[in-house]
């Protein structure tokens, strides 16, 4: 299995509806995947990790809110969210160093497949119900500064659209040294050996 990484705002995959997981998927190579988010989503000091933002467009999410129980959601719905809606300053693994107020529902009512596949259903509030309507966003492409101030959503896109274009022309500069030093190097070789 290749090592997993977040990816940043800019990656399509980020913006797309993701599908759901075949119940037959659910198995120990699945469980190890999970396992490597749960790792990834720690070491970034981060509280949720949906498969998208790992480059995987199906619909599953692992978190860990206040009460330090790590939950997975596979295939989740929410089937119930509270009239009453509250502010919390939200940010996003895959957009760093941003963060912004966002009003969302008190209480969700979810539910989901587990890690063994099991179906579940969780009524969730305060931190484990935004935290769970933060990642289910992002099974549907949607992102926390979609649900903000549209201003400061442009200027985080713009941000990281710059940001992903300086990554690739450093990536083709260094293909191109490395691509001259190859042809050096195999000219060096054919001289010597003629």
């Amino acid at each position: 299995m290749e090592e997993l990484k977040i990816l940043k705002l800019g990656e399509p995959v980020l913006r797309k509806v993701c599908a759901p997981v075949d119940p037959s998927e659910i198995n120990d190579e699945f469980r190890g995947l999970l396992d490597q988010m749960f790792d990834l989503m720690y070491e970034a000091n981060g509280v949720g990790l949906a498969a998208p933002q790992v480059g995987i467009s199906k619909r599953f999410f692992v978190i860990v809110s206040d009460d330090d129980v790590e939950r997975v959601f596979i295939n989740p719905q929410i089937i119930k969210t509270s009239a009453e809606t509250g502010p919390y300053d939200e940010g996003c693994l895959s957009i760093p160093g941003e963060s912004e107020t966002i009003i969302r529902p008190l209480k969700v009512t979810v539910s989901a497949l587990d890690q063994n596949g099991k179906p579940f259903t969780l009524e969730a509030d305060k931190l484990l119900a935004r935290i769970i309507q933060h990642e289910y966003d992002h099974l549907d492409g949607i992102v926390y500064i979609d649900r903000g101030d549209k201003e400061f959503a442009q200027k985080v896109e713009e941000k990281f659209a710059k940001k992903a274009e300086k990554a690739l022309e450093k990536a083709k500069a260094k293909a191109a040294k490395n691509a001259k030093i190859q042809a050096k190097l195999a000219a060096k070789a054919a001289k010597k050996n003629s």
